[in-house]
């Protein structure tokens, strides 16, 4: 994070306030407080009041950020349970990882743009029961379909990592699938797991604030960057405050993930 600023602080200080030009096009921002206030400036709106009167800013873009990782962590922990479940079915069947990982793959290159609104659509025709379908499902659901894509892979990667005498010696034993799975594969496929949830969460945050964007959904994070772009003009910094907020949501989530792995590995240094 310190990085980060001083390369926005830095390039604030020598860049062009008009931006670099090259061949006619602008590869890199304007400089001017407009364009990009000071690290500073941002973290000072925070401490201010959104409205006349009302709550300050970082209350606000705090509430929206809880708001959203109940999407964030329904999606989350729904993308890995199917991922792992992929990569063990893939695992298990040659013919089914030829057939179905072409498509896992193929999966991520539609753009999240346009498939948010497909599935808005779809969630505002369907029921859980007597419970109709919730804006916040929707963006779930958006969350869910960009988590599960790192974790089967690698779950698959993992998997597959045994060595060929270890698995000779679980046959050697009588050992079935179920107990090889068990025993050896899943153990052996915690190097991968992790580094495959840090991905799947970050992927996560971004597929619901994307979401929140796109189909409108309120109270989440998201929707806090359309509200403060519209002042954009007037007030630079607060855009920049509901950025802020949807990056320290993914640092979070990231740092849940890694203090999961830190306790895993803790506790099989113990055994």
């Amino acid at each position: 994070m310190l990085v980060g600023v001083a390369l926005w602080e830095g390039y604030k200080a020598v860049g062009d306030p008009d931006g670099t030009v090259l061949f006619g096009a602008r590869v890199l921002p304007r400089t001017d407080d407009a364009a990009m206030p000071h690290v500073w400036t941002v973290l000072s709106r925070f401490g201010d009041p959104e409205l006349a009167g009302g709550d300050p800013i970082w209350l606000v873009v705090l509430q929206a950020c809880l708001f959203t990782l109940r999407s964030v962590a329904i999606g989350f922990v729904a993308g890995a349970l199917v991922g792992l479940l992929l990569a063990v079915l893939m695992q298990r069947l040659r013919v089914v990882e030829r057939g179905l990982l072409p498509y896992v793959i193929l999966s991520q290159t539609v753009p999240l743009i346009a498939l948010a609104p497909v599935i808005a659509g779809w969630g505002g025709r369907l029921a859980i029961g007597p419970y109709p379908w919730q804006p916040w499902m929707s963006v779930t659901v958006i969350a869910l379909y960009l988590a599960f894509f790192p974790v089967a892979v690698g779950m698959l990667r993992g998997l597959q990592s045994p060595a060929p005498i270890a698995e000779e010696l679980m046959r050697s034993y009588a050992a079935g699938w179920w107990r090889t799975l068990v025993k050896l594969r899943l153990p052996a496929s915690t190097p991968y797991l992790f580094p495959a949830l840090r991905l799947a969460a970050a992927a996560a945050v971004v597929g619901a604030v994307v979401g929140e964007i796109s189909t409108g959904t309120r109270g989440g994070v998201g929707r806090l960057v359309i509200e403060y772009s519209r002042e954009a003009t007037t007030d630079p910094a607060k855009v920049f405050t509901a950025m802020v907020g949807a990056a320290a949501l993914g640092l979070a989530v990231a740092a849940i993930v890694g203090l999961g792995e830190f306790l895993v590995g803790r506790r099989r240094v113990r055994a």
